[in-house]
């Protein structure tokens, strides 16, 4: 719209250190005098986050089941060196559809669309996606620099016909987090109110709402780990991933932690699912209509 601007910040999940808040990032990214010009005299009206897939062809799971494809962004179809991903998602939709009404026509029922995931191997989304498989990995291996040099070298070849003879792997997110001793703890600025905010001040501009009486759609496995496991080797680091403030470590002073999860404030953004070390936290559909109800974004 007119006389508004969107800005956004990525924050890779394989990041080491548990202190990192990818929120507390994005607001200490905002002073820099560049993203600050942008914003002076602004009023904030909107606020949302989501994991985005990175994982390119590597990540990319089975597509299909009964009842069901995965398309888009779901699919892992984001073409990263690119930032772009609607042309993939509008593609693998058209692909999806197609083998939907070769199904109906057919008369079939209760089966997985094969027609899907066989047109995708031979689409050009497949292509595209195998041009830059090595991008994502080599930055998050080598780095920056180096990282983006040798990205660029083998999607340069790849251009040129010269097919690269191997394709790096990914590791998950969520072990790569080091110990708390083993890191320094950051100290982020305190919210001013006028450039910088708060989480919960933050979620409630994203119009976030599911009924009080609900179930939680944010389960754990075992409801000791938090407490017993992740706090004293990470400091519990599901207070600083979660960019909705979901999960709190009351009572720590007292010597009586408690971990509480205030599923309300969730804007589904399945962080917590991904990046949790132990794999304890369970991301649920929530009930029809709940979570964030974006005006604008």
């Amino acid at each position: 719209a007119n006389g508004q601007v969107s800005i956004g910040f990525v924050t890779w999940l394989n990041y080491t250190n548990p202190h990192l808040s990818p929120f507390h990032e994005m607001q200490r990214w905002k002073t820099h005098p560049e993203i600050a010009a942008l914003l002076k005299g602004a009023k904030r009206v909107s606020y949302g986050a989501r994991a985005i897939s990175d994982g390119g062809l590597q990540s990319i799971p089975k597509l299909v089941m009964p009842g069901a494809a995965l398309i888009g962004d779901s699919a892992g179809f984001l073409n990263v060196p690119r930032i772009k991903g609607t042309h993939t998602a509008m593609k693998s939709g058209m692909m999806a559809a197609e083998a939907a009404v070769e199904a109906i026509v057919s008369q079939r029922g209760h089966d997985e669309l094969a027609a899907y995931p066989e047109a995708f191997e031979r689409s050009w989304v497949k292509k595209e996606l195998s041009v830059v498989r090595n991008v994502v990995p080599l930055v998050k291996k080598f780095g920056d620099m180096l990282g983006s040099g040798l990205a660029g070298v083998t999607m340069w070849l790849e251009h040129w016909g010269l097919k690269v003879p191997f394709t790096m792997h990914h590791h998950p997110d969520h072990e790569s987090l080091w110990r708390k001793d083993l890191v320094k703890p950051i100290v982020y600025p305190k919210a001013d109110g006028v450039l910088t905010f708060d989480r919960l001040s933050s979620v409630f501009i994203s119009n976030t709402n599911h009924e009080e009486d609900q179930p939680v759609h944010l389960t754990l496995k075992d409801p000791a780990v938090p407490i017993a496991y992740n706090l004293p080797m990470y400091d519990e680091p599901a207070q600083r991933y979660c960019p909705a403030g979901v999960y709190e470590v009351v009572g720590e002073e007292t010597g009586d932690p408690k971990f509480v999860i205030n599923a309300q404030n969730c804007v589904h953004c399945k962080t917590c699912d991904i990046k949790d070390p132990t794999q304890n936290i369970n991301w649920v559909v929530p009930e029809g209509g709940g979570g964030p109800n974006y005006p604008n974004m």
